[in-house]
């Protein structure tokens, strides 16, 4: 604080010194390092970017064709220009609205038949001979797709390719000269950097909204890292682009959240070097290759990571092996973590699929998996995604004579089970090298862990278990007033579970 004394008055003048002092006592005095603070900046002005992309952006128009009388009355009719939207977004309903305050169809067919409006979205054109790229939902089911340019001109496009897994689709149409979007670096995007959309929500063609990107690598699916923005985005805007400040595309504007059915300020966008690649694949040969190991997965908790060594939640958990699939063959059991694919770390188990569906069928590659306490290299060879499949359901296999069923050891009783050996039709059927039946479970740790009768424990505390005695023997070593972890089996899937000490 500033400070005047007698020798300052005297050497400054009485005025002087007085003005001085009230000056001192009423203004600030700026730190030093204010100079260097960082200036405010103005708000960003979008007009310029919307005449450079906006002429590459497209309405696209699905139409489906219907006989008369099929959809059945005129009353209690589904708009289906919104169906689009509460189909995709979040399975909200929407009341019905009578035929006749639906959008009239566009054409009409002799013989019994006319289009229905089916759906609006959006589009963007990649090339100057008209390949366009759009969200497969928006083209999904349509008898015939219309392209409207912002010069008013309408062509009919012919879908290329479509692949739901991305949600990403291309359609063609016949004409040259177009304007085209210039693609932008996914890697380059930062969290808070301004961006902005173009689309036709509601069919209100060529809307610009604005905002930021509020997350990226948001993982809302087994095959995307969404880009997390703030855009309004709402029912007509899917397959729009989402562009930076200059001027290049980004995203496919695909989805919201939505506890109203309406915009609350949280859209996602699928990478533009994702949806690049799958369209390259779509123009080339009309579908998508994608790589599959043969592996059912899950995320890795902080509890469990930390519980069998692995130090911090990675990895992606291996609950299931298909049979004589590339990791069956590679020697991948359930129950181990993934931690590396072909030398790049999986830190979520969302990565995984990923990293397999993009590479090529065929492809030799290498995977680190953490199996009890200790990291190993083993090598897969991918084979090719042809279609979703799913393990059927099985039992729980034979349930032993009762006169094989062990009892309670002392052991076993200290954690809350029954267990008993398996025998060599119950390891086939179980696909396991060893392991010990839970018969029973009675209140203690492994109740509130949730083990159930029937499961298998293949491992305690990263020690694999292939009889009663072993088990007997880890159990007693164990020092029970820490967290537990379990390995089991229960069916088809691999699990861990902690045995936590009880609460006084």
């Amino acid at each position: 604080m500033f400070r005047m004394d007698s020798k300052n008055l005297r050497s400054c003048g009485l005025a002087m010194a007085l003005a001085f002092a009230g000056a001192a006592a009423f203004v600030p005095v700026a730190p030093a390092f204010a100079q260097s603070a960082p200036q405010p900046r103005s708000l960003p002005d979008f007009s310029e970017l919307v005449d450079q992309v906006g002429p590459a952006v497209v309405n696209i128009r699905t139409l489906e064709r219907a006989r008369s009388g099929a959809r059945g009355g005129t009353d209690g009719q589904m708009d289906e220009e919104m169906q689009e939207f509460f189909r995709r977004f979040f399975g909200v309903p929407m009341p019905n609205v009578p035929r006749q305050q639906r959008p009239a169809p566009r054409g009409e067919r002799g013989g019994g038949e006319e289009e229905q409006p089916r759906g609006v979205g959006s589009g963007f054109i990649l090339t100057a001979d008209g390949y366009v790229m759009t969200n497969a939902h928006v083209v999904e089911g349509a008898d015939e797709v219309i392209v409207t340019l912002t010069d008013k001109r309408e062509f009919k496009a012919k879908i290329v390719g479509s692949d739901k897994r991305t949600d990403v689709a291309v359609v063609k149409i016949e004409a040259t000269g177009l304007p085209f979007v210039r693609v932008g670096d996914v890697s380059r995007v930062k969290v808070g950097e301004w961006v902005m959309a173009i689309g036709s929500p509601f069919g209100l063609d060529n809307t610009v909204t604005a905002g930021i990107v509020s997350a990226k690598g948001r993982d809302t699916g087994d095959y995307l890292p969404f880009i997390q923005t703030d855009v309004a985005i709402n029912p007509g805007n899917s397959g729009g682009p989402l562009i930076n400040m200059r001027g290049e595309v980004i995203g496919i504007n695909s989805q919201i959240y939505s506890r109203s059915g309406g915009f609350m300020g949280i859209s996602f966008a699928i990478p533009i070097d994702e949806a690049t690649r799958v369209a390259e694949q779509l123009r080339v040969s009309g579908r998508v290759q994608r790589g599959r190991i043969g592996v059912q997965i899950d995320q890795v908790t902080r509890d469990v990571a930390e519980s069998i060594g692995l130090g911090r939640p990675q990895g992606a958990l291996v609950r299931s092996v298909e049979s004589g699939s590339p990791a069956d063959k590679a020697g991948i059991e359930a129950g181990d973590i993934i931690t590396k694919f072909n030398g790049q770390n999986i830190e979520r188990a969302t990565d995984l699929p990923r990293l397999v569906g993009n590479t090529k069928p065929g492809s030799k590659v290498n995977l680190t998996v953490f199996r009890r306490g200790g990291s190993r290299e083993l090598g897969v060879t991918i084979a090719e995604l042809e279609q979703d499949t799913a393990a059927a359901p099985r039992g729980r296999g034979a349930q032993p004579p009762k006169e094989e069923q062990a009892k309670a050891s002392p052991a076993a009783q200290s954690i809350g089970l029954v267990v008993s050996e398996l025998n060599a039709t119950q390891k086939k059927e179980a696909k396991v090298k060893g392991g010990v039946r839970v018969d029973a479970v009675s209140e203690g740790a492994a109740q509130r862990a949730g083990v159930r009768e029937g499961d298998i424990i293949v491992a305690i505390g990263n020690t694999e278990i292939n009889s009663v005695k072993e088990f007997d023997a880890i159990v007693s070593r164990l020092d029970k007033s820490k967290p537990i972890p379990v390995l089991l089996r229960r069916g088809e899937l691999a699990s861990y579970l902690l045995l936590r000490p009880a609460r006084g």
